[in-house]
């Protein structure tokens, strides 16, 4: 994203898939090839998900996908809001982020760039104000470079987190707060810092982990201009969901949708996987392709390694966010506000012209904002922008969700050190894919799909493949 649409990079923190009528995908029925047991059973249709069974079919295994929602997608969502399509969850990709892009040339889709604000609203001591583009995000982008300084030495593999491992673990210990204390800025400039770290960190910057938004910052190549195109600035043409159909029609599984999972039994041969209703299903291996908030509400046996148990534990998907998606009337133009850490909503970035008004995208981390509720989305709103008239709203806590529980990943301070290499490995029969854990871009569709192809050849090495 280029510096007029740091709008959209501060707010990337919450990510997310389609209803089943609009995704053009239905359940399928019996088993996997015509007949039989699967070969390996994948639990999650969301990118992580379909890409492993798709490396998994084309090792000549026969995947299951289990979903427990009625869609495909997972942390994505290809909808439609005041008749136009929208994102209700993860949504910018770019040719920095290697594995999502080498799938769209796969596939033949492109890109669509989001147009840009024409002004900015940001916090002062007397309020929000409105600021010139270039005024605002010049003087924030030099901020960002000071909050960034040195993070191309620490993640001078950006690829490999931990090849600089001596400067990396002291550096993983610092939060997102504890650097930005000490810049020693202004209180203007702090509140403008604030709320793009404690957005990414789901709400409270003390949560994030410094090296966390620094290899976000190195993946991208370093610089405001580089970090502002790879975080959000473009999409892909046909939404989310064209690409995520595309990869799991070359899986050729059997999907099963609205099929929550209860327990994952692997007893050294075969993983029985049981679901909520009862059912039951084994394979000689199985992926694990759900975000890591939710491997806690699965009852495996044995129990998750060391590292599994502490990151499912502890989180990685932010606690708190909301996407929120509004049609605004009023004469403010195409505005990008954003609020100081602790404001009800963090940002509102322009997207498209639609009837009589204009779609906003908002993002919420407040612990007690209800987005869903349109009185609190208006008042919020006209905090920032008293002109702009909210008219209907559709929103998605991914927080309350119980198939995602929490928003886009964010580590906290240590948790990469501590974690990050075992959490690449499998245990016994079971492989793990989630953008959560992913070594690249974590937190983005790029990592799910890392996760992905690596968890789906390991499997495929486990079933002898």
């Amino acid at each position: 994203m280029r510096r007029r649409l740091l709008a959209s990079g501060l707010a990337v923190g919450v990510t997310a898939g389609v209803p089943l009528g609009h995704s053009g995908v239905a359940e399928a029925s019996g088993s996997p090839g015509g007949g039989g047991e699967p070969d390996a059973i994948v639990i999650g249709a969301g990118y992580a998900g379909v890409t492993a069974a798709r490396e998994l079919a084309s090792r000549g295994l026969r995947p299951l996908v289990l979903e427990a929602r009625n869609r495909i997608g997972g942390r994505t969502w290809t909808d439609t809001f005041a008749g136009v399509p929208v994102e209700r969850g993860g949504t910018w990709v770019h040719w920095s982020q290697p594995h999502v892009w080498a799938e769209m040339m796969r596939y033949g889709i492109g890109i669509a760039e989001d147009p840009g604000p024409d002004r900015a609203i940001l916090p002062t001591p007397d309020g929000p104000r409105s600021f010139p583009l270039d005024e605002a995000f010049g003087h924030l982008g030099e901020m960002l470079v000071r909050f960034f300084d040195g993070a191309a030495t620490l993640f001078d593999r950006p690829f490999d987190p931990l090849h600089n491992a001596d400067a990396v673990r002291p550096a993983d210990g610092i939060s997102l707060r504890a650097r930005l204390d000490a810049m020693k800025l202004s209180a203007r400039d702090e509140s403008w810092m604030s709320g793009v770290t404690s957005a990414y960190s789901g709400g409270k910057s003390s949560r994030g982990a410094y090296t966390q938004m620094a290899r976000w910052w190195s993946l991208a190549g370093g610089g405001f201009d580089k970090w502002n195109a790879a975080t959000g600035h473009y999409r892909i043409e046909t939404g989310t969901i064209g690409l995520l159909k595309a990869i799991l029609a070359d899986a050729d599984a059997d999907l099963r949708l609205s099929t929550p999972v209860a327990s994952v039994v692997d007893d050294g041969r075969r993983v029985h996987v049981t679901t909520r209703s009862g059912r039951r299903f084994s394979a000689p291996v199985a992926v694990v392709a759900l975000p890591a908030n939710v491997w806690r509400t699965i009852r495996f046996n044995p129990v998750l390694p060391v590292a599994h148990t502490a990151a499912t534990s502890e989180g990685i998907g932010v606690p708190n966010g909301t996407k929120i998606w509004m049609h605004v009337r009023g004469d403010v133009g195409r505005f990008f506000a954003q609020d100081a850490e602790g404001g009800p909503i963090s940002a509102l970035i322009p997207y498209r012209e639609a009837g009589d008004g204009l779609l906003v995208v908002g993002f919420s981390y407040h612990p007690t904002f209800d987005g869903a509720d349109i009185a609190q989305v208006r008042a919020a709103v006209r905090r920032l922008e008293p002109k702009a008239e909210v008219t209907a709203i559709k929103a998605q806590n991914w927080a309350r969700d119980e198939f995602s529980l929490g928003a886009a990943a964010c580590q906290s301070p240590g948790q990469l050190t501590r974690l990050h290499d075992a959490l690449q490995r499998p245990s016994g029969r079971l492989a793990f894919a989630t953008s959560d854990i992913a070594a690249g871009w974590n937190g983005y569709i790029d990592g799910a799909i890392e996760t992905g192809v690596r968890a789906g050849r390991q499997a495929a090495e486990a079933a002898g493949r």
